[in-house]
């Protein structure tokens, strides 16, 4: 009979929970637009907990409806430090809402985003700052440097695809859960290693065409006859090797001095104003 009891108190609990919530496709389209204020309240002391809180509020409430606690622990936890990547955000945001809307306990909840963020914010970092945006700066630069107005227009599309890429990212964190984390995890090596290939090609070739080095310095032989170093010397050993020589240099400095990247920037400013009005360069 108390064995009855306590299992009709159980019963009685169970039925006294309030309901979570469904979230459309629209609310985690929107999800996805929202992660835009990731970054909008950045502090030093929880860096995106505001930006993050702000923009999983209207999904939060949604789930919750009227279960004013659940939402305010919900809110609580999500105003805990976080700092990942923007790009990558919608997908941690998804998996946070598929949990929430499925009624996982807070502790699983919290310690996933808190156990995520980080590695995330690597993956998302390599991805685009690293490698899509650099390569598609350089090779757009030089349409600008032309004078072709393809170069911002191609640019500001790309950056604009990227944007609209948050949709379908949060789609995927809210449907896949957790297993949208390995599959990244496990083709990120190839998408990184591929792109690092690309990369050093592109930057190879904009070496030669952006950094340039060009000695006037002529040195004379005989009356009326002077060897000219650039194009009678260097050219003929190596062409451009001047400029590759001075971005090694460089890439040197910052990567085994580490040297301030402000300081080689100042310093090759100060070289070029130096060395043109001596007439050497």
């Amino acid at each position: 009979m108390q064995i009855t009891m306590e299992m009709m108190k159980m019963e009685s609990k169970v039925s006294e929970a309030p309901k979570r919530g469904k979230l459309t496709k629209h609310d985690v389209k929107m999800l996805g637009v929202r992660s835009l204020f990731n970054q909008s309240a950045m502090n030093y002391e929880r860096m995106q907990a505001d930006g993050w809180t702000l923009a999983m509020m209207p999904a939060l409430k949604k789930i919750y409806k009227n279960d004013k606690k659940g939402l305010s622990e919900s809110l609580k936890a999500n105003l805990q430090f976080i700092n990942t990547n923007n790009y990558a955000a919608p997908l941690l945001m998804g998996l946070e809402a598929s949990l929430e809307e499925n009624g996982e306990k807070r502790s699983t909840i919290d310690g996933l985003r808190i156990a995520l963020f980080g590695p995330l914010a690597g993956i998302g970092d390599a991805i685009t700052w690293f490698t899509i945006l650099p390569i598609v700066a350089g090779i757009t630069a030089s349409f600008a440097k032309q004078g072709s107005v393809l170069g911002p227009l191609i640019f500001f599309l790309v950056y604009l695809a990227m944007f609209f890429t948050r949709i379908p990212i949060a789609q995927l964190g809210y449907t896949t859960g957790t297993k949208a984390i390995s599959k990244i995890r496990e083709n990120s090596a190839i998408v990184s290693h591929a792109a690092s290939v690309l990369g050093c090609t592109v930057i190879g070739g904009l070496i030669a065409t952006y950094v340039q080095i060009t000695v006037k310095t002529k040195i004379p032989v005989s009356a009326g006859h002077t060897i000219a170093l650039q194009t009678q010397f260097f050219d003929r050993i190596f062409p451009n090797i001047l400029p590759l020589g001075y971005t090694f240099l460089l890439y040197w400095l910052l990567k085994k001095k580490n040297v301030s990247p402000v300081i080689l920037i100042l310093a090759t400013f100060i070289f070029a104003i130096l060395f043109s009005w001596l007439g050497v360069l």
